[in-house]
């Protein structure tokens, strides 16, 4: 660490002493997008930024449930480690958490001083650095949707609130406990992002959306929001679940992506009034790319096996690959602004995405597209869900991810590290599925068979 380094650190501690915090905790994504971290004394920070934390590189192969997938660099290679170093550019204070604010981290192999390869942040970046490279410059505007949950007196866990009709709403019909109010107000102070949060269709459901930025920006905030979200339920003796679908009698949770682009005086790439439905070139390209690569693009959108219990006839969730202008019934929806508000919104994706993952294949889809510079086809008009009209998408995690594997043009662009490992550790979780007896199982056939 040069002397400058050291100085600017300093000065950074000063200021956070100043506002009586003494631990910084340092944050980075896995590979499903959960957080990892590191409490880090203040003290010790300049330690942190000159060294880095060491981390095990297999948490990037670790299952939810704490198994190491036999994934290559992990459990083969002997456990080796990552570096991650404190990102002071990102800190925060944690307005839940007196004392302690955050930042990310990054992460690189020690042993070359390279990003990690299943690093999602550094995989984001390596996308928009493509991009860029054709003058394209990515706007992304997060929408996510959470079930809220109360522990059960007979154990597990129950929705909170769970009553029906409450769609679009705000207040004590649908928050009795006023959890949405609390959650806004904390959200808004870790600066964030965040605009406005509704009870959203199903009982226990809520919604609350994240300004636009650039991309990087845009999957760095969701990544911040799921982990706050998750937080601060906990601090309500709560379960806050960004699950596809959790319960059998409810919908499932999206995360809506609305992409658009800039370029160099901050100008909306996506709009043109003389273009076909008001929309650019690159738009419509975008659009076509998007749906080109809409079966690859579901296994890291829509990447766990519940994710496809979400998906169906008249759900509202993505079933088919099409598109349409404000047609909520479509993959892609074309919102009815025009002007800076020009964009696409991808529905395909499910909150239990990584934002980063989610952000780097939509844009590399895009991009494709910008580059065959194909028109996408008419766009679906009335209701959908007419597979006579458009394609199916995977209707299960082993075919979305048989379908990235197939897509080379994709998986060029992310990079044979992240796919390989990607594919690995996903393949694994089916499997795991596969061997596990359900509850469903054990109804349907005990007691008869």
């Amino acid at each position: 660490m040069s002397a400058h380094d050291l100085e600017e650190v300093r000065r950074h501690m000063e200021r956070l002493a100043a506002d009586g915090i003494d631990v910084v905790r340092v944050t980075y994504p896995d590979l499903i997008g959960t957080d990892r971290a590191r409490d880090v004394l203040l003290e010790e920070l300049p330690r942190a930024c000159a060294h880095g934390l060491a981390f095990c590189r297999a948490v990037y192969h670790t299952s939810p449930q704490g198994d190491v997938v036999p994934v290559s660099g992990g459990l083969d290679a002997g456990l080796p480690d990552i570096c991650v170093r404190p990102d002071l550019g990102t800190l925060v204070p944690l307005p839940w958490e007196p004392g302690v604010a955050a930042c990310l981290g990054e992460v690189v192999d020690p042993a070359t001083g390279a990003p990690a390869p299943e690093s999602p942040r550094d995989l984001l970046r390596a996308v928009l650095a493509r991009c860029a490279e054709h003058g394209l410059r990515p706007v992304v505007g997060p929408e996510l949707e959470y079930f809220l949950c109360d522990p059960d007196p007979s154990g597990g866990w129950r929705r909170y609130a769970p009553d029906p009709g409450v769609v679009y709403t705000a207040g004590l019909r649908a928050d009795p406990d006023n959890h949405l109010l609390r959650t806004l107000r904390h959200v808004r102070d870790l600066r964030i992002g965040v605009i406005s949060g509704n009870h959203e269709f199903d009982g226990g459901q809520i919604e609350i959306n994240l300004a636009h930025s650039d991309a990087l920006s845009a999957a760095d905030r969701s990544f911040r929001f799921k982990a706050a979200i998750k937080e601060l339920a906990r601090k309500e003796g709560r379960l806050a679940t960004f699950m596809a679908k959790p319960f059998n009698d409810a919908g499932g949770s999206g995360f809506h992506l609305h992409l658009s682009g800039e370029d160099d005086q901050g100008g909306n790439t996506f709009d043109d009034p003389s273009g076909a439905y008001g929309l650019s070139a690159v738009a419509r390209h975008a659009v076509a790319g998007v749906l080109a690569h809409a079966p690859a693009l579901a296994a890291l959108l829509n990447p766990t096996v519940n994710s496809y219990k979400r998906f169906g006839p008249d759900t509202l969730a993505p079933w088919l690959i099409d598109w349409g202008l404000d047609n909520r019934s479509a993959m892609v929806r074309i919102p009815p602004e025009r002007g800076s508000g020009a964009r696409l919104e991808l529905r395909l994706g499910d909150a239990s995405a990584n934002p980063y993952l989610a952000i780097a294949a939509t844009t590399a889809a895009a991009l494709l597209g910008v580059l065959a510079g194909e028109e996408p086809p008419a766009p679906l008009e009335g209701y959908g869900y007419d597979t006579a009209r458009s394609a199916v998408l995977p209707q299960t995690l082993s075919a979305a991810l048989d379908a990235l594997e197939a897509d080379t043009a994709l998986t060029d662009l992310l990079g044979k590290g992240f796919t390989t490992s990607f594919l690995s550790y996903k393949r694994d979780e089916v499997e795991r599925f596969h061997r596990h007896v359900t509850d469903w199982e054990f109804t349907e056939y005990a007691y008869h068979l």
